[in-house]
């Protein structure tokens, strides 16, 4: 069948390969017509997915409406502060019964909410329970390239995850289906934050112990507003979560880490969004999750100290020994996972 993949990035781009992969014809959208040329005359996109061959059954447009023409899914795969924008260019065209699977790991910085919130919002059209949202570790490079990738489709319609796990699973892109949309999307957005904080502490040369101690108490963190939001405690545990963290913080292909390992090395956050040629997510998420832990009373150290890195001026070093100074503390509570814990 035919696919609209919307956004010609790295990530739209590997999720383009996947579905043609797959037998289906993919249309994609993309915003520069230099990248559309190069796709649709080379096959390469070397601006964003450098060493990779497009197939042939992806063809690039840049009219939104011809994207859209007839097609019954849509893969959204742009940057998350402008999922508004192209999620209400998206509604005329829009079929009745069309399907929309987002691939958008962010939280709108404007109103803290979530990119199934936005797109339903700004596409009143579609149907809620054809929404579905894509997540867990996958860097774009490596799913390009065929590496073993395993992902999870949440959706509050199990018709519809499993729909979009039939379209995109196959040897070498394993997808599990999931209930819950929150968590899932909340997982995906917020590891970005924990990467940054990592990239920080490697960049100052702290070593494994305190990346893993970040990676730890930053799950709990995620998992605290998660579970404030209305998410399972448990979903953070699997690959929307813990699986996602680790490839964030860890990975040599991670802008979120590589951003934290800039800074840290005296760069200026306009130099290294500046050099880095495509989007850091986890710097619009920071700003938005602290701004929803305030509202919420949720307390979330290492997000407020990557923040107060990022926007306020202060040092990495002098963040980590706020952290580290903190009020002594007990990890977990004999009702942690009881369905009210104390997530102090």
């Amino acid at each position: 069948m035919e696919i609209a993949v919307l956004g010609a990035g790295s990530w739209g781009t590997a999720l383009a390969g996947v579905l043609a992969d797959n037998g289906h014809d993919v249309r994609l959208w993309a915003r520069r017509t230099d990248v559309a040329v190069e796709i649709n005359g080379l096959r390469t996109n070397r601006r964003y997915l450098p060493g990779c061959t497009v197939p042939q059954r992806v063809g690039a447009y840049t009219d939104l409406a011809d994207v859209l023409q007839g097609v019954r899914h849509v893969v959204m795969a742009v940057p998350s502060q402008t999922v508004q924008e192209v999620a209400g260019r998206l509604a005329p065209h829009l079929a009745d019964d069309a399907s929309l699977l987002h691939a958008v790991k962010g939280i709108d910085v404007k109103t803290c909410r979530r990119m199934s919130e936005v797109i339903l919002d700004a596409c009143p059209v579609l149907d809620p329970d054809r929404l579905a949202v894509l997540s867990g570790p996958s860097h774009a490079e490596e799913v390009a390239r065929r590496l073993p990738t395993t992902v999870v489709v949440a959706s509050r319609s199990p018709e519809t995850a499993e729909q979009w796990q039939h379209l995109l699973m196959n040897l070498h892109f394993r997808v599990y289906t999931h209930p819950d949309v929150i968590g899932v999307e909340l997982g995906g957005s917020l590891k970005n934050i924990i990467a940054i904080g990592v990239g920080l502490s490697d960049g100052l040369g702290f070593g494994d112990n305190a990346k893993a101690a970040l990676m730890t108490r930053g799950l709990h963190e995620i998992a605290r507003l998660g579970f404030r939001l209305g998410a399972s405690p448990l979903t953070f545990a699997g690959l929307a979560g813990v699986g996602d963290l680790i490839v964030t913080c860890t990975s040599r292909h991670s802008r979120n880490r590589r951003a934290g390992l800039m800074l840290a090395q005296g760069r200026s956050l306009d130099e290294v969004l500046g050099g880095m040629g495509m989007v850091v997510e986890g710097v619009h998420t920071t700003r938005a999750a602290v701004e929803l832990s305030r509202r919420l009373g949720v307390e979330m150290p290492i997000a407020q100290a990557t923040y107060s890195v990022l926007f306020d001026g202060e040092h990495p070093r002098q963040a980590v020994e706020n952290l580290m100074g903190r009020t002594p503390k007990q990890e977990w509570v004999s009702d942690l996972w009881q369905g009210s814990p104390d997530w102090s």
